[in-house]
């Protein structure tokens, strides 16, 4: 696989320059590992890669030599992100533009890079005003991100923060109603999802964080068939998709201008 010469210019290598970008927060794209690395250091990089939303790619040395330029990259090297990250303010100021009630999507540690991909490209197609991911703790923006998104992340805002919830308290002092997709609260269809609407998806594994959906306004759900069996949940990125278009069918219904519920 080639790497365009911009790509190239955000790559670091060597172990502590590695280690202290992906403790930063700044945001990295890929981690490399060299094939032969000792098994705990490669462990101690691939937790930290997964807790920066880090894609982590392993390699032959040579090719690893190649790209760096040199042999000292010790078997680790890492691009730093070049994406061009949003802000909440800007955000909501996408909607003011378009003299809409503001309807944001919020990421609640979103692992894997295909669910993101996915829900970036549904939330443009729902007429989502921005996504909002953590710094870390969930998927960042890697390419893997951008190519299942179709180009979406390319149009839609992203938002990185550093917490989402404070993320969810800013929102609300922005009079921006937050739900939590959770299995106890009520199911979309009998919710008022009008308005100035923020929506929160969880986790692949563990679904929104316990503080996080302590914060929100409130639940929504999705109805299950009684025959489901021993499956328990949707995917993250499909049930993102049936809310957003339950909140885009409803807001189609409603009028989507305004901020009052």
């Amino acid at each position: 696989m080639e790497y365009r010469q911009e790509e190239k210019e955000n790559l670091v290598y060597g172990k502590n320059a590695v280690t202290e970008l992906l403790k930063s927060g700044t945001g990295v794209d890929t981690v490399f590992l060299a094939e032969g690395l000792a098994p705990a250091v490669s462990s101690y990089y691939t937790a930290l890669a997964k807790e920066a939303g880090a894609a982590i790619k392993r390699v032959h040395t040579a090719k690893l030599k190649n790209l760096c330029k040199t042999e000292n990259h010790q078997g680790v090297a890492a691009f730093a992100s070049s994406v061009q990250y949003a802000s909440l303010e800007e955000i909501l100021a996408v909607a003011k533009n378009r003299n809409e009630a503001p309807f944001v999507l919020l990421c609640d540690g979103v692992e894997d890079p295909h669910n993101l991909g996915a829900i970036i490209r549904t939330a443009l197609l729902a007429g989502a005003h921005g996504v909002v991911i953590p710094k870390r703790g969930g998927a960042q923006l890697t390419g893997t991100v951008a190519k299942t998104s179709a180009g979406a992340s390319m149009e839609l805002p992203i938002a990185r923060v550093a917490n989402i919830g404070q993320a969810v308290r800013w929102l609300k002092e922005q009079n921006v109603f937050v739900y939590a997709a959770d299995m106890s609260g009520q199911t979309a269809a009998r919710q008022n999802l009008t308005g100035a609407i923020a929506l929160v998806m969880g986790s692949e594994g563990k679904g929104v964080s316990p503080l996080v959906k302590k914060l929100c306004d409130g639940c929504v759900s999705l109805p299950q068939s009684p025959y489901r069996g021993s499956v328990d949940s949707l995917n993250v990125s499909v049930a993102a998709g049936i809310l957003m278009y339950e909140i885009l069918r409803q807001r189609g219904e409603e009028g989507v201008q305004g901020n009052e519920r």
